[in-house]
């Protein structure tokens, strides 16, 4: 018998498919396969569908029973002819036939409601592959949907695609599908076509066909960007100005799928985010209960939720008072930076924090602080801290003005008709003070963090470096990450509110960013000068350096800067100050 692969099926108890069991039972033994043929008693009560999700756990099992195997699934009532090298001997993480048994030609959602061919497919050992497997299996263990085994494992498929690695099997190497040359794979299966598919079809849950198209707000979003580039500044400014305090730029960018099952997640995931938002703890678990339910949720939605706990965390707190902030939520689960506003302000009032949009009209005040979202103060907006990334926009000129990042940022207000500014500082120089963390013996090490956009670039780092994850939203996490970066002798960053929050505790810190990548940060980069200048601390800009980490010299480029007590004071007194206006309104 084989080694490397086991070939699994099960069928009824009943005269029919015990033949087809059998016969398929002495083809494997005559290719010499290892296999798990297994028969299952239908229940009363149960039908055609209610028999096919269990395939669903037994795939599962065999998979488990085998962890260093390929497991291949075929139906009952087919043969396999043969296992040639390129289906024995294959790499990716999952093998099979396209849904239909179509060529590559056809490949996709658009001809496709589902990506796979249920009759047979290939499972490899490798970490991926399994973890699709356990979630489909986990799905079908409490999904209450009338469903077949193909809705499960579509839905895992979907769930884990981003990751894993697939090989199509040619159409023609199956007995009367496809066309035949000298040139075409060894024909190594015979497909059989027992079962109930048109009976059921209706009465379970189907995926739907998806056929993009380019809505109409991307086309005028796409205009839009054309028509802003040969303006004048002076008139793009003020457009972009309109824009974005009115709402305008938010609708456009929004995406919205069109799929019908897609909508319907996103529906849900957009009703879980807002619960979490205005502080509704009884409809977010409500429908996070629902979302699970009968989907494999993705990395995407799984952040997503993530994020909603975090709004809750500080609209839920407790009083019949609210203070409304708006500050950079995505992406989702969080970025460090950006989250760190509501986790300030939560230390300097006990009022429920709720969000206010950056990208869609206020009606009512709000404060607006920590981050380079300038651009997107409204006239009711009371601003603490806040920053540009560019200097060729305009301000409002009418917010309410406590302070902002820096004197960068407070000649542009003033270009724009606003007030003089004089009070500076970005407000994540006093985290230290909102998470004290005594610094004690360090771990011999070094803290490597990137700024999100940065995730995909290719590094090597050091053998005494740590790389950590800048996306973290929530204040334990939040709160986790700064006590580890306490615990390393130095930072490089190219997060600039990782190194502002280093300058907060006195860590050494170098703030650098990457050859090849330097403009995937938004904006000129006037936003770190900006920063270090209203912060009183020697002018800064990211130093761009290779992707060998082993052939820096970090120790050149490493800084030991500390915000002084004073500037503390000061941004502090700022957040104070916002507070106190906006329970004055």
């Amino acid at each position: 018998m084989s080694s490397e692969i086991v070939v699994c099926s099960f069928y009824t108890a009943d005269d029919y498919y015990r033949g087809w069991a059998e016969k398929l039972r002495q083809n494997l033994e005559d290719l010499g396969v290892d296999y798990e043929l297994l028969e299952i008693e239908k229940k009363e009560g149960e039908n055609w569908a209610d028999i096919c999700r269990k395939k669903v756990p037994f795939i599962a099992s065999v998979c488990e029973k085998y962890p260093n195997k390929k497991i291949f699934w075929t139906d009952v009532d087919c043969s396999i002819l043969s296992f040639p090298d390129f289906l024995r001997n294959f790499s990716a993480d999952i093998i099979g036939f396209q849904r239909g048994f179509g060529s590559p030609l056809n490949i996709g959602y658009g001809q496709r409601a589902r990506f796979w061919e249920p009759t047979f497919w290939g499972i490899n050992t490798t970490p991926q592959a399994r973890k699709m497997i356990r979630d489909a299996a986990a799905l079908e263990a409490v999904a209450t949907i009338a469903a077949t085994d193909d809705y499960f494992m579509e839905e895992a498929w979907r769930a884990n695609c981003e990751n894993l690695t697939f090989q199509i099997l040619p159409s023609n190497t199956i007995t009367n599908k496809g066309t035949r040359n000298e040139f075409s794979k060894e024909l190594f299966y015979t497909f059989g076509s027992s079962g109930s598919v048109a009976e059921f079809k209706g009465q379970v849950v189907q995926h739907k066909r998806q056929k993009g198209k380019l809505g109409a707000r991307r086309r005028l979003l796409f205009t839009a960007k054309k028509i802003e580039k040969v303006l004048p500044d002076v008139v793009s400014g003020r457009l972009r100005l309109i824009a974005d305090t009115t709402g305008l730029t938010g609708l456009l960018t929004t995406n919205k799928n069109k799929d019908a099952a897609a909508k319907e997640r996103f529906a849900q995931l957009k009703k879980i985010v807002k619960a979490g938002q205005t502080g509704d703890r009884a409809t977010l678990e409500e429908t996070e209960k629902a979302l699970r339910g009968n989907v494999i949720t993705t990395s995407a939605e799984e952040a997503n939720i993530t994020a909603a706990k975090s709004f809750l965390d500080y609209s839920d707190r407790g009083s019949d008072k609210k203070l409304s902030l708006a500050w950079w939520v995505r992406p989702f689960p969080g970025n460090f930076g950006d989250w760190l506003s509501p986790l300030i302000f939560a230390k300097h009032t006990d009022r429920n924090i709720v969000f206010q949009s950056t990208t869609t009209p206020a009606l009512s005040p709000h404060i607006i602080s920590l981050g380079s979202i300038g651009r997107f103060i409204k006239p009711n907006s009371i601003v603490v801290g806040t920053g540009i990334s560019s200097e060729d926009i305009t301000l409002a000129s009418k917010a309410d003005y406590v302070s902002v990042r820096g004197p960068l940022t407070a000649a542009v207000l003033k270009k724009s008709g606003g007030p003089s500014v004089e009070s500076f500082g970005d407000p994540g120089i006093i985290i230290s003070r909102i998470v004290p963390v005594e610094r004690k013996t360090t771990n011999g090490r070094i803290a490597f963090v990137r700024h999100f956009t940065h995730k995909n670039v290719p590094m090597k780092l050091r053998d005494n470096m740590d790389e950590l994850d800048v996306l973290v939203g929530d204040p334990a996490g939040i709160t986790d990450l700064l006590v580890r970066l306490n615990q390393y002798d130095s930072v490089v960053t190219s997060a600039m509110h990782i190194y502002i929050t280093c300058q907060s505790y006195g860590i050494p810190c170098a703030l650098v960013t990457f050859e090849g990548f330097e403009h995937k940060v938004h904006g000129t980069g006037m936003k770190y000068r900006d920063y270090s200048l209203g912060a009183g601390l020697t002018e800064v800009n990211p130093i761009a350096i290779g992707h060998d980490l082993k052939k820096i010299d970090l120790d050149n480029i490493t800084t030991d800067y500390k915000v002084s007590e004073a500037k503390m004071n000061e941004v502090e007194a700022a957040v104070l100050e916002g507070i106190h206006r906006y329970e004055k309104r």
